[in-house]
């Protein structure tokens, strides 16, 4: 068994390569400019939304708000009539980017001090190359990746979003695997 806590030097440079990767991802690469689609006449739906001042959070339009709500004529009838969506509303004011950069790279060492904690009680020091990639790729693919599925199969999140956001996973998770093969100790 191998502990956590000698693990912090694969646990710290892979937050860091997958920081560096999703960087790539999102600013040189296009593969992702599609995932959101502008609405019809944006600016009109903006300004009637504007005044009833939407607290932050997540929202489901309309809202049944239980499952005997769910059955009722009333319901069914809005279902029908539509819109149907899901929407997230945040803060309004002008983007700021520096919060999500810290949370997402917080959350790349949360992944892969789960990975290294898996693998290092799977496998000793000096254990292959091979099985240390596979153990920690298994488990970061799993972090980055697998959770996704259900905001299309609940939410309807768009697959093909869904799809390519889980493939940057499986990207990650082989960065990860590569650093903590290398990185492994002997």
């Amino acid at each position: 068994m191998v502990s956590v806590t000698s693990l912090w030097l694969p646990i710290l440079v892979s937050a860091v390569v997958v920081f560096l990767a999703s960087s790539v991802i999102h600013m040189l690469l296009t593969y992702h400019r599609n995932d959101f689609r502008k609405l019809p006449k944006e600016d009109e739906v903006m300004e009637a939304l504007r005044p009833f001042n939407i607290p932050p959070g997540d929202y489901a339009i309309p809202c049944a708000g239980s499952m005997e709500g769910m059955k009722s004529q009333a319901f069914i009838d809005k279902m029908t009539a539509g819109p149907v969506a899901f929407a997230t509303f945040t803060p309004a004011g002008p983007p700021s980017i520096g919060k999500s950069l810290l949370l997402w790279f917080l959350y790349s060492i949360l992944i892969s001090i789960i990975a290294g904690y898996v693998a290092g009680s799977a496998l000793q020091r000096g254990a292959p190359y091979l099985s240390v990639f596979r153990f920690a790729g298994c488990v970061a693919f799993t972090g980055y990746s697998i959770g996704l599925l259900q905001n299309s199969i609940w939410y309807k999140r768009n697959w093909g979003a869904t799809l390519r956001t889980m493939f940057d996973g499986l990207v990650y998770a082989l960065l990860t695997a590569g650093v903590f093969g290398w990185l492994w100790p002997h």
